[in-house]
């Protein structure tokens, strides 16, 4: 009897699939070298990935520092640096050249032609003031590339005249501006800086 029962656990236990004797089978240890490997050029990766960010962000920075530059749009001038002078009368209209610049933001106002050349397309706000004496009267036109604007003019019997005006323009990028003198006319300057012309930008657009 003991034999019949033992060949039949035996006829049994050979009947078992190996697939179902995986607990009977210590698990093979995972490949840790491989893991790594993985692991390595993942932060390979997100290396990479955080260099090119930050160059992207610097170059965005920059981009951002220029266009605030560009906005950045002022500047004051008057026409000599010392000393004093008459300037005036010429047989024709010419453009006054404003020596003395204590501010030009921007660099937009140029100091060797007395031309204002906008950098940005937007409002600007300019003014312009004349000082004179009685011998002849002061006069002179705020021009915009070949276009007279606005002018002043003012002349009296004695002492010295003062004029001035001003005015907002649209400007596009290129545009110029700049005050010439009526032909004729005389304006004055000395240390105190009384014949000046100034502008900035107000808003781009």
């Amino acid at each position: 009897m003991k034999i019949s029962v033992s060949f039949t656990l035996l006829l049994l236990l050979g009947s078992v699939p190996a697939s179902e004797s995986v607990e009977c089978q210590q698990a093979s240890p995972p490949d840790i070298y491989a893991a790594l490997r993985e692991m390595t050029a993942s932060l390979v990766q997100l290396k990479a990935n955080m260099v090119t960010g930050q160059a992207q962000l610097k170059t965005e920075v920059n981009k951002l520092k220029q266009q605030l530059q560009v906005r950045q749009v002022a500047f004051s001038a008057s026409l000599v640096v010392e000393g004093e002078s008459r300037t005036g009368p010429f047989p024709s209209e010419t453009t006054l050249i404003y020596k003395y610049v204590p501010t030009n933001i921007g660099n937009a106002y140029n100091s060797n032609t007395g031309v204002f050349t906008a950098p940005v397309r937007g409002a600007y706000h300019f003014e312009w003031h004349f000082a004179g004496d009685n011998s002849r009267g002061s006069a002179g036109w705020l021009v915009k590339n070949s276009q007279k604007v606005f002018a002043v003019y003012e002349q009296q019997g004695t002492g010295f005249l003062g004029v001035s005006n001003g005015l907002t323009l649209l400007l596009e990028v290129g545009d110029v501006v700049f005050v010439r003198l009526v032909a004729t006319s005389v304006v004055f300057d000395n240390f105190n800086h009384h014949t000046t012309f100034s502008g900035h930008l107000l808003f781009p657009m």
